[in-house]
């Protein structure tokens, strides 16, 4: 059997386990052949803890917005070219939140980490939504929601940005 790997073609044990048992007085080491496995297709390349950094940010920034009044359309909305993190309404505006988090870092460098391209990634996902929806008539805004986890606190520090920036793009709104 192999400890902890799932295929057996993955490891292997020495051929004759009681023999080194009765020899070495103890279990066998796990051999594992082969070069180290690479992620198949459609595997995040983010490491585990950074995605539920994210998620845990993400699931503050919407109670945080709830309270504020929104209301919250939707979560990790995702696109081909782009993902919308929140998506809330704000009266008849819809909201595209960008949620950005840090134990460490200030609340205006987060806000910074913004930059042009991902406001364009933003733009595009957000045109694309409308489009498919058929929500020709809605005003829109982009917001960017940042938050600070201290060490030992259960709720974060947030700073909220309302109008943050302008759509980019080929198209624009009018909010």
């Amino acid at each position: 059997m192999c400890r902890g790997l799932q295929r057996h073609t993955e490891c292997a044990y020495y051929n004759k386990q009681s023999d080194f048992q009765m020899a070495v007085g103890r279990n066998p080491p796990l051999v594992v052949f082969g070069e180290p496995k690479v992620l198949p297709t459609g595997f995040a390349k983010i490491p585990i803890w950074r995605r539920w950094f994210g998620r845990r940010s993400e699931r503050a920034g919407a109670k945080y917005l709830r309270k504020q009044g929104y209301r919250i359309l939707g979560k990790n909305i995702d696109d081909r070219l782009g993902e919308i993190d929140l998506l809330a309404l704000d009266g008849v505006t819809i909201v595209v939140v960008e949620v950005r988090s840090s134990e460490s870092r200030t609340f205006n460098e987060l806000a910074m980490t913004v930059d042009f391209e991902k406001q364009k990634r933003l733009s595009n996902a957000l045109l694309r939504f409308v489009q498919r929806r058929k929500l020709w008539n809605v005003g829109v805004r982009f917001d960017i929601l940042t938050l600070r986890w201290p060490p030992s606190a259960r709720e974060p520090e947030v700073q909220h940005y309302r109008h943050a920036f302008q759509m980019v793009g080929k198209y624009q709104f009018h909010s």
